[in-house]
């Protein structure tokens, strides 16, 4: 078996029981689990609470160990951390750190795969800009909407280029333009070879962007296929057309009768609720309206669609390109620039002292200048108090005698 060949994610007999503290069996999750997800391929987990599709995504993480069963992910146990590397996940509820802003998130879950600093601007700068949040990256998580959360769970699910992105209800909270976001990046990660395992209560959009799906009910599994299978009506035939007259229509419905067949319904097609959506918010944006929430994403981040090494290549050509002259063209002379004047910079004035303080040298026939002679320093003794200041002070004197 190659490595195309492989399955991303395998179960065989998976099956996790809950019991209480006396190790009684309380309810089985997940009973008998079969999966095969190959790569390029865009899987569904479906089912109504409580069927057990949280505890098989736990499983599949290594969150959560089963009862019985196997469980491979790229081949690998789901607690082998090289498995966890490749893998992205956004659960149902986005725990972030409400203090950290946008820009703040993204970096810090960044480093945790260990990503160059450079690396980490380049991917935070594209997935801001492709989940709409590039005006409000500045502003903390405790004060985004619901929507906007899901928003920046979903590019902090990105931000290692994920083998496997395992999504839990991605749509919850989002508004149209995120869910045709969504699926417009699932389609791409699809082209690239990426595998997507995606669990989620709106059947219509699992309907658009699953290739197969599997249906659970009380912890096992119901139904598994592609959808155009489980969803086809092999005993009916669909016929679109141009808009016919009521005349054109009699004539069909009599070839129809004549042949022992009946047509069931005549009416004419419908757009999706989501499209008027959309076609109205583009006309909005188109006109330049302002708005203080998250507003509509550009294109799908580059790093998602290759490479960042064909990335980073192409920019350096672009910036050679731009530097390098035409071919054909020969640059024009320059004339020889003029040398700039040398300034002087003004004399220290330290040295101007030392210049101005120095002696003069001495003629070659002059005495040497005396030698100075030591001098000595004699200290001399305190004066003494007169005596008699001090007599008048303290009444003792002659002046005082003879006033007694």
């Amino acid at each position: 078996m190659t490595r195309e060949d492989t399955p991303v994610i395998q179960t065989d007999r998976l099956t996790k029981i809950f019991r209480d503290f006396w190790m009684r069996e309380k309810v089985t999750a997940v009973c008998d689990l079969n999966l095969d997800i190959g790569r390029h391929e865009v899987f569904g987990l479906l089912g109504p609470n409580g069927s057990g599709k949280s505890t098989t995504l736990k499983m599949i993480l290594g969150l959560m160990f089963p009862t019985r069963g196997r469980i491979s992910v790229f081949d690998r146990s789901p607690n082998d951390v090289k498995t966890k590397a490749r893998i992205g996940f956004l659960p149902e509820e986005s725990h972030l750190y409400p203090f950290l802003n946008a820009y703040e998130t993204l970096d810090f879950y960044g480093q945790l795969f260990h990503q160059p600093r450079r690396q980490r601007r380049h991917r935070i700068e594209m997935l801001l800009d492709m989940v709409g949040l590039s005006s409000v990256a500045y502003r903390r998580i405790g004060e985004y909407s619901k929507g906007m959360q899901r928003r920046i769970g979903l590019a902090q699910a990105l931000i290692n280029d994920p083998d496997l992105l395992i999504l839990d209800e991605p749509t919850s909270g989002l508004d149209p333009i995120g869910t045709k976001q969504f699926k417009d990046l699932i389609a791409t990660l699809a082209m690239r070879g990426k595998t997507v395992l995606l669990s989620s209560h709106l059947l219509g959009d699992v309907e658009d962007v699953c290739d197969r799906i599997c249906i659970l009910y009380g912890g096992r599994q119901r139904r598994e296929g592609s959808v155009s299978e489980l969803l086809a009506h092999q005993d009916r035939t669909q016929i679109t057309t141009d808009k016919l007259d009521d005349k054109t229509i009699g004539k069909v419905k009599t070839l129809v009768e004549s042949n022992g067949r009946e047509i069931i319904d005549v009416t004419s097609p419908r757009d999706k609720l989501e499209s008027l959506f959309l076609d109205i918010v583009n006309d909005a944006q188109s006109q330049q309206l302002n708005t203080g929430g998250a507003i509509a994403g550009g294109a799908v981040a580059d790093f998602l669609k290759s490479d960042d090494s064909q990335i980073e290549g192409r920019q350096v050509i672009d910036q050679l390109v731009s530097v390098v002259e035409p071919a054909g063209q020969e640059p024009e002379p320059q004339a020889p620039l003029a040398p700039a004047p040398v300034e002087t910079p003004p004399p220290s004035q330290a040295i101007l002292d030392e210049l101005t303080t120095t002696a003069p040298q001495n003629a070659p026939d002059a005495p040497p200048p005396p030698t100075p002679t030591p001098t000595t320093t004699t200290h001399k003794p305190p004066p003494q108090a007169d005596q008699s200041v001090i007599d008048n002070l303290l009444g003792q004197g002659p002046d005082n005698e003879g006033s007694n």
